[in-house]
């Protein structure tokens, strides 16, 4: 699977595949340091992130800068406008989404 950046990698956990879209679960890891998603949007129902290496800093809208550790949680509720600011060198994040099918509407 491509990721909607190409500074991401992205992999397909097969979810999408298992349930006809209903939901979506992958993992990302960064390529090169430096970059930044810009402050965007998801329209799914459901999402979620989990941090399973290094630490990552995001903007949320109506929270300002949150830095995420390994271990940290997350639930982006729909529409939430958010930024994947900054990040460690071995980030690496679970992320799961209702519908399946990646998006992302710059905000």
């Amino acid at each position: 699977m491509t990721g909607l950046r190409d500074w991401l990698s992205i992999r397909d956990l097969g979810l999408n595949r298992a349930t006809h879209g209903q939901y979506d679960a992958w993992t990302t890891r960064a390529n090169e340091m430096g970059q930044s998603t810009g402050r965007h949007y998801h329209n799914y129902d459901f999402q979620i992130m989990f941090i399973l290496e290094g630490w990552v800093k995001m903007y949320y809208e109506d929270q300002g800068e949150v830095v995420l550790e390994k271990g940290d949680f997350v639930y982006h509720p729909r529409g939430q406008i958010h930024d994947f600011m900054d990040y460690s060198e071995d980030i690496h994040i679970l992320e799961m989404a209702s519908p399946a099918f990646h998006h992302s509407i710059d905000a």
